[in-house]
């Protein structure tokens, strides 16, 4: 810059804040209020700060590489938005009217600190590839964040299991009594579903770990930079292969925003269950004082609130996705405003999941279960019918024959003809070896073959719920730039 200039600057820096934007110089007037009104995302983007000037700093030490700025230069613009993040982290950092959003107002305060050297911090860049790579930085920590909330999730389920012991429950479908399982086993369902979880926002975290610094507004740059030092530089796994798609992309956070609906989806089964599980009709669980609420108006009362938001909350994370998609579904190439539109659903999604999966952790991890409750729910002799079918079925009979034979029993003892037990002794094709299966507790141990709800089965599953958990700890801590 030369004198002309540098004295060009120094007055231009001197026109009341609130009358710039980044964009003035091609209007003869200033923004209406109106427009800043409705535009502004300040208020809810200013939570990438961090990953602004993160990615601010890369920028930099690549235009110093190139030789698009001088070492001092580079220094005097590090120092300044060193400042920012120590004005940032302690609430000092004073917005202005005409910040529009987070990254408007750190290059505004690291230009009054640098002076002209701030001038060139936006040589080569775009906000367009400016947002998408702080988003996206953004988007690798906090993802990385829930997944690890969840594997503390699905440890919290393997702990109970493992408490449990060999406590059995009824296990249910359509809500109606089915076949005894262990209680370690339901547990742990739920803790493989949460491994999906897991591996999708893994794979998320794959697919969007691409730098898209150096794209420009949309055609990358006539100046002599270098995107792919600079993705090394971030901790990207790599950088953009082309301009428009980099500035346009918002499919990481279309997954992402999905990979968070699912889990809440997952998050809202498990709530529905304890919802259901520490009723008085039920009475299988009692949730610990810490986890639960009661009644303004009712001194009896405790309530399971933390389940039924998780279950509530759910419908909350379907609509982002949905609002998200709508958004995203007409958009031509390349940069639109439309997409400033993609950031709420997603920080939403990422609060109300973490908020969620904290609690439901706390919840299931210092609740207690009322096992002889669970136990006499699941020792209903007509539970055992599968087994006596299966019985005669190892004697040679075709399943579909078992089936009705074994009908015909429970109906008999539903139309008060008798004990399940007695009916099926006096059967010369079952007799007193198959009448023993009705007996409480022995339906559970039938339950033999892999991945199945008995405690043979159960065994093996903790073996290989253990080594999951193990996995998706290194494959978050191998993620391209994780700390």
């Amino acid at each position: 810059m030369d004198l002309d200039d540098e004295h060009e600057f120094a007055r231009d820096a001197q026109v009341p804040a609130k009358a710039k934007t980044l964009w003035h110089g091609r209007f003869t007037g200033g923004p209406s209020e109106s427009l800043l009104a409705y535009t502004v995302s300040l208020p809810y983007d200013q939570r990438m700060w961090r990953d602004d000037i993160a990615g601010s700093k890369g920028h930099v030490r690549g235009l110093e590489r190139v030789g698009l700025l001088t070492e001092v230069e580079r220094d005097d613009i590090l120092q300044a938005l060193d400042k920012v993040a120590e004005e940032m982290d302690s609430e000092g950092f004073a917005f202005l009217d005409s910040d529009e959003d987070i990254h408007t107002a750190i290059e505004r305060r690291v230009t009054e600190i640098a002076g002209p050297a701030g001038g060139k911090l936006h040589t080569a860049r775009s906000r367009n590839d400016q947002v998408a790579t702080a988003f996206r930085l953004w988007c690798k920590r906090e993802l990385r964040d829930v997944a690890i909330r969840l594997v503390e999730m699905q440890q919290a389920l393997l702990d109970q299991a493992l408490e449990a012991g060999d406590a059995y429950l009824p296990g249910y479908t359509h809500l109606q009594r089915a076949q005894p399982v262990l209680l370690s086993h339901h547990l742990m369902a739920h803790g493989w579903a949460l491994g999906r979880d897991v591996s999708r926002l893994i794979d998320t975290l794959h697919r969007l770990d691409v730098s898209p610094l150096g794209a420009g507004a949309l055609a990358g740059s006539s100046l002599p930079i270098d995107p792919a030092g600079t993705a090394t530089d971030l901790g990207f796994a790599k950088a953009f292969d082309n301009s428009l798609d980099a500035v346009s992309d918002r499919d990481f956070v279309a997954e992402a925003v999905f990979d968070l609906a699912l889990i809440g989806i997952h998050l809202s089964r498990i709530g529905e269950e304890w919802v259901l599980w520490t009723s008085g009709e039920f009475g299988f669980a009692r949730l610990d004082d810490g986890y639960a609420t009661g009644s303004s108006m009712l001194p009896q009362k405790k309530n399971p609130d933390i389940a039924e938001l998780a279950r509530g909350k759910s419908g909350r994370l379907i609509g982002n996705l949905s609002g998200l998609l709508a958004t995203l579904k007409g958009l031509p190439m390349a940069y639109n405003r439309d997409l400033q539109e993609d950031k709420e659903p997603l920080f939403d999604s990422v609060e109300q999941v973490t908020l969620a999966v904290a609690a439901l952790t706390g919840m299931i991890a210092t609740a207690t279960f009322n096992t002889d409750v669970m136990a006499a729910a699941a020792d209903e002799e007509t539970m055992a019918a599968t087994d006596l079918a299966e019985f005669l079925v190892r004697r040679g009979m075709p399943f579909r024959a078992a089936h009705a034979v074994v009908g015909a029993h429970v109906q008999a003892c539903l139309a008060g003809k008798g004990a399940l037990a007695d009916l099926v002794a006096a059967d010369p094709a079952l007799g007193q070896e198959a009448a023993a299966l009705v007996a409480p507790g022995v339906g559970v141990k039938m339950r033999t073959s892999r991945g199945g709800a008995g405690p043979a089965a159960r065994d093996e599953q903790v073996a290989s719920y253990r080594t999951m958990l193990t996995t998706e700890l290194q494959q978050i801590r191998d993620l391209v730039g994780s700390s």
